[in-house]
């Protein structure tokens, strides 16, 4: 495999260029700046500044992504995302849910063959099909909204709220090529200024848990 072959997969991008996508690679500052936030109003919770960090690479590997466009820019892209979602699910599992380590482990793992059966699944459905992948993220977390309602209400309305948002950003970003012709520019910066929201609001919604859990023991 080429490593270094171009990719052209956004309606910004009209060449090889470095800056061919300027708006798609300026709004990953977003991620960047989320992190930092989120970083700044850390309490020393259980893995929040592990995704904190992680958080600010996914925005160094999207810029990467959006200014070299290339096979390898991709894998950095698309990396960092995949260890932000299973680092927090590991998180959720092992410390507000309070499961023992290896059942925080194994059903973390869990969520690749999952992501898999989404993708299969939504790969048939339009509209749906073009960020197949992502879909499995939201529904993951209303089923989690969906357990918790009653045992941990504010994190189930956390999960609904990161949900809802993820859910906008994907349909934003499936819409890139669809609307390109009406708005040249497209519509995936959206997708990274959502995501930044919503990644940083998650990470918030977590330490909130955790600190409110702190006294009773947990």
């Amino acid at each position: 495999m080429d490593w270094t072959a171009q990719i052209d997969s956004y309606c910004e991008r009209l060449g090889p260029g470095f800056w061919a996508e300027p708006v798609n690679a300026i709004t990953n500052g977003a991620f960047l700046c989320a992190a930092l936030i989120v970083w700044r109003s850390n309490r020393n919770t259980p893995l929040t500044r592990t995704l904190c960090i992680i958080l600010f690479v996914i925005g160094i590997g999207s810029t990467l992504f959006h200014t070299f466009a290339t096979r390898w820019a991709a894998l950095a892209d698309t990396l960092p995302i995949a260890a932000f979602i299973l680092t927090y699910l590991y998180a959720i599992n092992r410390h507000s849910l309070g499961w023992p380590l290896w059942a925080a482990a194994l059903c973390t793992l869990a969520f690749l063959p999952y992501a898999a059966g989404v993708f299969a699944v939504l790969s048939n459905v339009p509209f749906l099909r073009i960020s197949g992948g992502y879909w499995a993220v939201p529904i993951l977390l209303i089923f989690y909204a969906s357990v918790l309602r009653n045992r941990q209400p504010a994190l189930a309305v956390g999960f609904v709220a990161g949900a809802a948002i993820l859910s906008l950003s994907i349909s934003l970003r499936s819409l890139d090529a669809m609307l390109c012709a009406s708005f040249p520019v497209g519509t995936h910066f959206l997708w990274h200024l959502l995501n930044a929201t919503m990644l940083a609001i998650m990470i918030a919604v977590y330490r909130r848990h955790m600190l409110e859990a702190a006294p009773a023991g947990r």
